[in-house]
C-alpha cells in the first residue's frame, strides 16, 4: 500500500504543474508584459467614451447665458427623461386614506395609504404641525436607501423637526423599502434578494426590456404624493419643498426637474458629476441610472438647469462615497448660469467634512435654506430634540407589508400588463427583426482593415495552437487562439468558439472540433475570459445577480451595449476566419456557449456569412426574465426596449436559412430547461422553420452531462 501512495504522490508532483503550465500557455497575461493590464481594457475603452462626451458637453454649456437657452435645456432633459422612463401612467384616483394617527406635542402624524396607480399602494407618513396658522409651507420627502423606510430614525429626526418648524411633510416608502417590498418573502420576512438596490435593478432589468425604466414608478410615486400634499388645505400650494438624501437625493433631482409645482429643492448626498464617477465608484442601482444619457449630452448640472431660476441648494458630504470633486464640478457650472440668468442667489452648496448621510449639518443648512425660501426669514435655531415612533407605530398596514396586507399590483405584476400591449405591435417581418435588432443593440460593423498579431504557437499531438491577439476596433484587444489540424490539405471549415467562462476553459471542446478536422478560433470577446474585471476590481454585491453590471451599466451610457459590442468582436473574428487561405468562406460557424451565447445570436442575425449557429446554455427568451420575479446573470445580455419589437425566437426565427442549434437552454436563475421546455417556448420559431421548408435545419436537444460537443454538433464538423 506503502509503494502505490509514493507513485500516486509523484504522478500529482508531475502532472498537477504540466496542466497549470498548459493552462498558463493558453492565457496572454500570464506570459506576455504588455497585456497585464487587460482586465482594464473594457472599463478604459468606456471611460473614453464617456469622457469625450462629456468635453462636447462642455463645449456646448460654456454658451449657456441666457434664461432662453436655460428654457431649452429644460426643455431636452425633460424630453429624454420621459423617452427613457417610457411616459407616465394616466392620473388616476388616489383614493386617499388615514388609517391612523400619531399625536406627539408639536405635530401629529397621520399614516395614509393613497394609490399612485390603480389597486398600486404608496404607504405614507404626513407630518402637520399643531402651532401656527394654515396654511403652511410644505416639504415633500423622498427616502434614500436606508434600512426601515420611512421607520428610519435619520428621517424622523427631520421630519419631525420640519413639523415643529411649521411645515407639513410628507415621506412615503419607495419600492423596495420599508412597506413596499416587491420581491417579499414571507419566510424570510424581508426581501428575496436582500437590499433594495438589488431589488430596483432586478425590477429595473425586467422595465427596461419592455421600453421602461423603474424609475417611472418611482418618479410618478413622488408625483402623485405631491398631488396629495396638494390636496391637503392644510398646505399653501405656492410654497412647496423638497428635499431627500441619497436615493431621495436622486429623486429630489427628477421630481424637481419634472414638475414644476417644486418651489424650492435641496438635494443631498447625491449630486456629483459623471466625469468623476466613471473614474470612482461607477453607476449605481437601477433607478439612479437612465441608458443613453452621456451620448445625449446630459450630466448632472442639468437637473439644476431644469429647475432654473428657482432656488437650489446641493448638500454634500466631503467624505462621502458620490465624490465631492464631482459636486465641486457641478456647482462651478451652475453657478455661473445661474449668475449669466441673474439668479446667483438662488443656487448654493453646503459641505460638511463628514460620510454620506443627511447628517445634521446639512440638515441644518436645509432648514435654513427652505426658511429663506419659502417664510423670508432665517432659521438658525437648534435642531428640536424628537421623539423617535416604533416602525409598529409607523406603519400603514397590519403586517407591516403591502403585500401581505393589502396585495394588488405590484411593479412586476404592472410590468407584465406593460408587456402584453408591447407584443401587440411585435415585429413580424424576418427583415424587419434584423433591422431593430442592429438598431437596438447598437451593433457598428467595422470599416477598417483587421489587425492581428501572433505570439506564438503551441504544438500538440495532430494540430498546433496559434496564441494571436485582434483588434476588433480601436482600444479593444481580443486574445485569441487558434486551433489548426496538422494534417489535411485544401480549405477546411472553421467554427469561432466564444464562451462566458473564456477561451482557456473552453479548450477541452475546442480540442474536439480541431481533431475532427476543423479549424477552431476560440475568443476572449471584451468582458470574458482574460478581458474581464476581476473581483478585486468589481466587488459590489449584487454582481452576484448582474454580473459586470459596471461595464454593461456604462455601456447603455455611452449609447452600447455588451451584446451589440460583443456581436461585433465575433464577426471580426469571422473577418480573420474568413481571410485564411487554409478556411472554407462558405464553412464559417459559430458556437456561443452560456454567456457567449446571446452575442453568438445576434452575431449570426447581422452577420451573413455566419452559416451554422450553435447556442448553448442560452437564456431561453427576454420574455422569461419579466415573467420571472427573480434573474441572475443576464444584465449583460440585455437589450433595452427589445421586448416591444422582439425576443430572442424570433431573432432565431431569421435565421431559416441556416443550421440552427439550441442545447441546453436555460431559465432566468440560470437553471437548465429540458428541450421540451425550449420547444414549447421556440413554437413559432419551429413553425417559422417549417414553413420555409427548412424544419431539419433546426436542432433543439440536451446535452447530457459528460457528453462530447462534437458528439452533439457533429454536423458543425462535416463542411456541408
Amino acid at each position: 500500500m506503502r509503494s502505490v501512495h509514493i507513485v500516486s504522490i509523484l504522478v500529482c508532483l508531475f502532472v498537477l504543474p504540466t496542466a497549470a503550465q498548459q493552462s498558463e500557455e493558453l492565457n496572454f497575461a500570464s506570459g506576455l508584459e504588455q497585456f497585464q493590464d487587460l482586465r482594464r481594457m473594457l472599463p478604459s475603452y468606456l471611460n473614453n467614451i464617456g469622457f469625450r462626451m462629456l468635453a462636447e458637453r462642455k463645449v456646448q454649456m460654456e454658451r449657456l447665458s441666457t434664461i432662453e437657452g436655460v428654457n431649452k435645456r429644460k426643455a431636452y432633459l425633460r424630453e429624454r427623461m420621459l423617452d427613457d422612463l417610457g411616459g407616465f401612467p394616466e392620473r388616476t384616483p388616489l383614493n386617499p386614506r388615514v388609517v391612523g394617527i400619531v399625536e406627539r406635542p408639536k405635530y401629529r402624524i397621520e399614516k395614509v395609504i393613497f394609490e399612485s396607480q390603480p389597486h398600486f399602494y404608496v404607504t405614507a407618513n404626513l407630518y402637520l404641525p399643531k402651532t401656527g396658522h394654515p396654511p403652511y409651507p410644505a416639504i415633500l420627502f423622498p427616502l434614500g436607501h436606508e434600512r426601515g423606510g420611512k421607520t428610519n430614525p435619520t428621517w424622523q429626526q427631520m421630519l419631525g423637526s420640519l413639523a415643529t418648524k411649521g411645515y407639513v411633510a410628507l415621506t412615503w416608502d419607495p419600492i423596495g423599502q420599508g412597506e413596499r417590498l416587491q420581491i417579499y418573502d414571507e419566510d424570510l420576512r424581508e426581501s428575496k434578494v436582500g437590499d433594495s438596490t438589488t431589488e430596483h435593478t432586478i425590477v429595473g432589468t425586467q422595465c427596461m426590456l419592455t421600453g421602461d425604466h423603474v424609475a417611472r414608478y418611482t418618479i410618478w410615486d413622488g408625483m402623485r404624493a405631491l398631488d396629495y400634499l396638494l390636496s391637503r388645505r392644510e398646505v399653501d400650494p405656492a410654497r412647496v419643498g423638497l428635499t431627500g438624501n441619497s436615493g431621495g437625493g436622486t429623486h429630489t433631482a427628477y421630481i424637481a426637474a419634472l414638475d414644476d409645482r417644486i418651489k424650492v429643492a435641496a438635494p443631498s448626498c447625491y449630486i456629483t458629476s459623471w466625469n468623476l464617477m466613471l473614474r470612482t465608484i461607477g453607476p449605481q442601482d437601477g433607478e439612479q441610472v437612465f441608458p443613453w444619457w452621456l451620448q445625449d449630452g446630459i450630466d448632472y448640472p442639468d437637473y439644476l438647469y431644469a429647475f432654473a431660476p428657482k432656488p437650489y441648494l446641493m448638500l454634500s458630504a466631503i467624505r462621502d462615497f458620490f465624490p465631492i470633486a464631482g459636486a465641486r464640478e457641478t456647482f462651478s457650472e451652475a453657478a455661473k448660469v445661474y449668475e449669466a440668468i441673474g439668479a446667483k442667489d438662488k443656487v448654493g452648496m453646503f459641505e460638511a467634512d463628514d460620510g454620506h448621510g443627511y447628517n445634521k449639518g446639512r440638515r441644518l443648512a436645509a432648514y435654513d435654506w427652505f426658511a429663506h425660501w419659502l417664510n423670508g426669514a432665517e432659521d438658525k435655531n437648534p435642531e428640536p430634540e424628537i421623539e423617535m415612533s416604533t416602525p409598529e407605530e409607523l406603519r400603514a398596514t397590519p403586517t407591516g407589508q403591502v403585500a401581505t396586507s393589502l396585495g394588488g399590483e405590484s411593479v412586476f405584476t404592472l410590468n407584465l400588463k406593460r408587456l402584453e400591449q408591447a407584443k401587440a405591435s411585435r415585429l413580424t417581418r424576418p427583415d424587419e427583426v434584423i433591422r431593430k435588432a442592429r438598431e437596438l443593440a447598437h451593433y457598428e460593423p467595422a470599416s477598417a482593415p483587421l489587425k492581428q498579431n501572433p505570439y506564438g504557437t503551441l504544438p500538440r499531438s495532430g494540430y498546433h495552437i496559434d496564441r494571436l491577439i485582434y483588434e476588433s476596433e480601436p482600444g479593444i484587444l481580443i486574445p485569441s487562439l487558434l486551433y489548426v489540424p496538422d494534417a489535411g490539405a485544401g480549405k477546411k471549415a472553421a467554427v469561432l468558439m466564444i464562451t462566458g467562462d473564456g477561451k482557456a476553459d473552453s479548450a477541452p471542446e475546442a480540442e474536439q472540433f480541431v481533431k475532427a478536422g476543423v479549424i477552431v478560433l476560440s475568443i476572449d470577446a471584451r468582458g470574458f475570459g482574460e478581458t474581464r474585471v476581476t473581483a478585486e476590481v468589481n466587488s459590489r454585491e449584487f454582481d452576484h445577480y448582474f454580473g459586470d453590471y459596471d461595464d454593461a451599466m456604462k455601456a447603455l451610457l455611452v449609447g452600447k451595449t455588451m451584446v451589440g459590442m460583443r456581436a461585433l468582436d465575433i464577426t471580426r473574428g469571422v473577418d480573420l476566419l474568413s481571410a485564411r487561405q487554409d478556411v472554407d468562406p462558405n464553412n464559417v460557424y459559430v458556437y456561443g456557449k452560456d454567456g457567449g451565447a446571446v452575442p453568438a445570436l445576434y452575431a449570426a442575425v447581422l452577420d451573413h456569412r455566419i452559416k451554422k449557429l450553435a447556442l448553448e446554455g442560452m437564456l431561453s427568451s427576454y420574455e422569461s426574465v419579466v415573467r420571472n420575479k427573480v434573474h441572475r446573470q443576464v444584465f449583460e445580455s440585455i437589450v433595452p426596449r427589445a421586448l416591444k419589437f422582439y425576443d430572442l425566437p424570433d431573432l432565431v426565427a431569421t435565421l431559416t436559412h441556416r443550421d440552427v442549434w439550441i442545447v441546453n437552454g436555460n431559465d432566468p436563475m440560470g437553471h437548465e430547461l429540458p428541450a421540451s421546455e425550449i420547444n414549447k417556448e421556440y413554437g413559432r420559431t419551429v413553425d417559422a422553420f417549417r414553413q420555409a421548408g427548412a424544419e431539419k435545419a433546426i436542432h433543439i436537444r440536451d446535452r447530457r452531462s459528460g457528453e462530447d460537443a462534437i458528439t452533439v454538433y457533429h454536423e458543425l464538423a462535416d463542411g456541408n
